[in-house]
């Protein structure tokens, strides 16, 4: 990773183009001036219309008066936490939330898991490349803005003992709601589609998210989650399974039920089958202490 060039050395290369179109408005909250200095500078050299906020009170009502089409968030910010702000921008009944690019400092995993929990659409890790988060904005626009038009319905899908109504966005499982994130969501149904094949992280990055580039465990936190929202048991999963050294696969097999009820002993998922804790972490993918 690199490390925030500081606001006097210029670019190394020209700043990434942004979504093309009118000037885009990014908020910027940061309560450091050097970083804030930094983001700000790379997004007006790409040409977006910025605005600063230096603490969780200030971003909410400069959002509110600056209507942004993207917020990239810092964590950890005085007054009120980037979580809760982040919990309060997504909790809009003014057409659709405003997309979030969170910052959070080294280590702070359980944060970055509630920041993609609450909705975030990306997070970059500091120290970073600013422009690098050029490039994410861009790419979290180009999706926000990319919503296919108004067509038929798509079909209600079942199986594996699980509904997806793509249509009204609400999913079941044996007549059970689920509570579902956006993203959980669309990770759902597109594995719904495609049952039986195996699919990487990158390319579920691909074709879920529409990122080309971005931190796969995006994807680890997303599937993880969504298994102990549909699995029996989340850990031995057997809807969503892990394919070693390839990546996910959706078997509809896994959630069916017999009509009376029980599992039979070819159903039972043997010992030498269960899947450790950090299963999705491939060794390579592990952080460095």
């Amino acid at each position: 990773m690199h490390r925030p060039i500081p606001p006097s050395a210029p670019p190394p290369s020209p700043a990434p183009a942004p979504v093309p179109g009118p000037p885009r408005r990014v908020l910027v909250v940061e309560d450091d001036p050097t970083v804030a200095e930094v983001v700000t500078g790379y997004l007006s050299r790409a040409g977006y219309t910025t605005e600063h906020a230096a603490d969780g009170f200030a971003a909410l009502d400069r959002a509110a008066a600056f209507r942004p089409h993207l917020v990239v968030l810092d964590l950890m910010l005085p007054g009120i936490d980037g979580l809760e702000v982040c919990r309060r921008l997504r909790r809009t009944d003014d057409g659709p939330a405003v997309p979030v690019v969170m910052l959070t400092a080294r280590g702070e995993e359980a944060d970055r898991v509630l920041g993609l929990e609450l909705g975030a659409d990306d997070y970059v890790v500091k120290p970073f490349s600013p422009r690098e988060l050029v490039l994410r904005i861009g790419s979290v626009l180009r999706r926000a803005e990319s919503a296919p038009p108004a067509a038929a319905p798509s079909p209600v899908l079942r199986t594996g003992g699980l509904t997806a109504d793509p249509g009204a966005r609400r999913a079941d499982r044996g007549g059970r709601e689920l509570s579902l994130t956006a993203r959980e969501f669309d990770l759902l149904v597109f594995l719904m589609r495609n049952p039986g094949r195996v699919f990487s992280r990158e390319e579920l990055l691909q074709r879920v998210w529409g990122w080309e580039f971005g931190d796969l465990s995006t994807v680890t936190v997303h599937v993880r989650r969504l298994r102990e929202k549909i699995e029996a048991d989340p850990a031995a999963p057997r809807l969503v399974t892990t394919v070693w050294g390839a990546g996910y696969r959706f078997d509809p097999a896994g959630g069916e039920v017999p009509p009376d009820g029980s599992v039979s002993v070819d159903d039972e998922v043997p010992l030498d089958s269960e899947v450790p804790p950090d299963d999705e972490v491939p060794p390579e993918g592990r952080c460095r202490t």
